[in-house]
């Protein structure tokens, strides 16, 4: 005898609603899923496929293409790290205080959503440039910017705030403060205040964020090629390396790299997402 359903199993499907069944709506989500994003990627690794082993690590794992994926991953993840301290922050003082021009600084955060890349690209250079505004400043002192290794990730911070901040954020909006003044009324400090109170119940959107910005810094293009000056082994990334393979008619060595790219970042991004999900149920126990 087969067994029943759980309940709400049953209700998560017989359930009316505005939208159509479970069925139907399951299908389309399935559909839209395949042809937007899973066929597009099964390409690539099907293109891959028909290339031999060997071949295919000479193409993916050369000189030029490994020093590409550690500038490309560890600029995104040292960008991911300084937006996720730096946007809790802002997020904190976008939700606790109230001062002037504060529509003027929630613009600026969501600029970089709407700011097409090349013009982020361009801004970046003429101001970190050996003549620039901030670049003026900084060569006196032996550092450099533009057309370094440092400019990629000024560049991959630049696109990746917004997602650290607009994440934690409604979290921070929801948080009580009476917890805060209870904590401070037993005695607790403002350290032990934020690390035992504050920072257990944002930590779930903080790792969202910094998975959203560290998967955005890694596939970021257009703003990173002006700031990067693009010299082979020194500062190039990977995304520019398959654009430059593709220009050679070189697909085969394209897909390579795109493969080892998609397959890092998927198992990256996966490993975010289950210490997310371990926190979020040690939390609730």
């Amino acid at each position: 005898m087969s067994e029943k359903p759980p309940l709400a199993w049953k209700l998560q499907i017989r359930s009316p609603g505005v939208l159509p069944g479970f069925g139907p709506a399951l299908g389309f989500t399935l559909l839209y899923l395949g042809l937007i994003v899973l066929i597009p990627l099964a390409g690539v690794f099907m293109k891959t496929a028909g290339m031999a082993w060997d071949d295919f690590l000479g193409k993916a794992f050369s000189p030029r293409a490994l020093a590409a994926y550690r500038l490309s991953f560890g600029g995104a993840l040292i960008a991911a790290t300084i937006n996720a301290l730096a946007g809790v922050l802002v997020a904190w003082v976008l939700v606790r205080y109230r001062f002037p021009g504060k529509k003027v600084v929630e613009a600026a955060v969501d600029l970089p959503f709407a700011l097409p890349t090349a013009v982020a690209g361009i801004a970046l250079t003429a101001i970190y440039a050996p003549n620039g505004w901030i670049g003026s400043l900084l060569a006196p002192l032996g550092l450099k910017v533009a057309f370094t290794p440092l400019g990629v990730v000024v560049a991959m911070v630049f696109v990746g705030l917004p997602f650290v901040v607009r994440t934690v954020e409604p979290v921070l909006r929801d948080f009580e403060t009476e917890v805060e003044e209870a904590a401070h009324s037993l005695g607790a400090g403002r350290g032990q205040i934020f690390w035992r109170v504050i920072l257990p119940g944002i930590l779930p959107a903080m790792l969202t964020g910094y998975a959203l910005a560290f998967a955005r810094a890694l596939g970021e293009y257009g703003s990173v090629i002006f700031i990067a000056g693009n010299m082979p082994g020194v500062s190039e990334i990977a995304p520019l390396l398959i654009i430059i393979q593709l220009e050679q008619y070189d697909y085969a060595g394209a897909t390579a790299i795109a493969s080892v790219m998609l397959v890092a970042a998927f198992l990256l991004l996966i490993l975010i997402n289950s210490l997310q999900a371990w926190r979020r149920s040690r939390h609730e126990a």
